[in-house]
This record gives structure tokens, sequence and C-alpha cells, in this order.
């Protein structure tokens, strides 16, 4: 990976697979029980942002037919194109996360899944204050991470190489904390021989000044 940007690799990574990785027509799958829990803790046509979306199945497909406004971005093109077809009253734009822009409190939700796992590991805690502004008094932040820590690639994943930078669940749980979240549940995602650590957090409804 010398000499390589990772974010071309996974930028590159899923324009070849994203079929492969996601059909048009797949379930909600694992992400069932959080996008209803989700779903449950929104407002009546709440605004949400979904960083790393994908083609737009299943987190901003299910949100956006629930009657919520949906802002999806992804590294990939590819992934944007199906997005907005397979999605078409959500709003996408391809983008790099960690230099994407939106207003203060602007959603009442940000959803992050299997997505900062593939960003450079400086990035991430950076990234996570940032969503923390973007998010309204009482709004949710619902992301999944790493479990334990690593970084590496795989040449063939989905049949594609694919590259991940992450931290330990107990890493993360301190940058959420320190980007001004408040972390109401964590748990232990499963995946194969090791999984991923979900948490949702909350920023809070009164805040302090220091």
């Amino acid at each position: 990976m010398r000499g390589v940007d990772p974010k071309d690799v996974v930028r590159r990574g899923y324009d070849a697979i994203s079929r492969a990785y996601r059909a048009d027509d797949a379930d909600e799958g694992g992400y069932a029980p959080w996008i209803r829990e989700l779903r449950r803790r929104l407002p009546g046509r709440g605004t949400v942002l979904d960083l790393g979306c994908g083609c737009g199945v299943p987190v901003a497909r299910a949100l956006s037919e629930a009657g919520h406004a949906v802002t999806g971005v992804d590294l990939s093109e590819v992934q944007i194109q199906r997005a907005r077809t397979l999605v078409p009253r959500a709003t996408f734009r391809t983008a790099d996360a960690t230099a994407a822009e939106f207003p203060a409190a602007s959603f009442d939700a940000v959803v992050c899944l299997y997505a900062l796992i593939h960003m450079p590991l400086s990035e991430q805690p950076v990234l996570l204050r940032r969503i923390a502004t973007w998010l309204r008094p009482g709004g949710w932040f619902l992301a999944s991470a790493g479990q334990q820590a690593w970084t590496g690639t795989e040449d063939d994943w989905h049949g594609a190489t694919m590259w991940w930078s992450h931290a330990d669940a107990a890493t993360y749980r301190t940058w959420i904390t320190q980007a001004g979240l408040v972390v109401t549940e964590e748990e232990f995602v499963p995946e194969d021989e090791s999984g991923h650590s979900l948490f949702w957090a909350r920023r809070p409804v009164t805040e302090t000044t220091p």
C-alpha cells in the first residue's frame, strides 16, 4: 500500500463490486433491528444523513419510504448512481465523508454503518466531532466501528481489493464522547471470527458551556 491512496482503493473497490456486494432488491438483513429502532427514535418526517450510504439499500431506502428526508454521501460514483435510481426521493452526493460540509444542527440523525472503518484512522475523530455539530440537540448518531484495532487490506473481497482501518471499541467510545455526544448503548456485532462494535449516541438536548 506504500504510495497508494487508501481512499482510492476503497472507491475503486466499491465501484467494481457494487452489485456483487448488495443487490437492488436486497432485504434489510442484519440492519433491520437498527433501522426499526432508529425509526422509532426519529421525529415524524425527520432529516437523516447516511454517511457511506452505498447504493442506498437498505438504510436510505427504508428511511425514505418511512417519510424521512434522507441525504446520502458515498465515495463511490457507481454506488451513488445506483442509489439515485433505487431511492429516488432521497438526495445523494458523491463525496469524501471526511471533507463533506453541512450546516450546524441540520439532522435529526446521522447514520454511519460499515463506513467509518474505511477512512484513515487519523481522520475519524475529526469527522466524529463534525458529525456532532451536524446533529440537532437530541439528535441520534448510529455507527458501526471496530471492535479490535486493525489496519490492512484484503486482495479479494467480493472480487476486489479493499482497505480498512479501525481502532478498538474503547477508543471509539472515547472519541464519540470527546466529540460531545453521549453514548447510550454499545453492542458487539459478530462477523465471521471477529466482529464490529455498534454505538448509539446522542447530542445532549441541553448543552453546558465550559
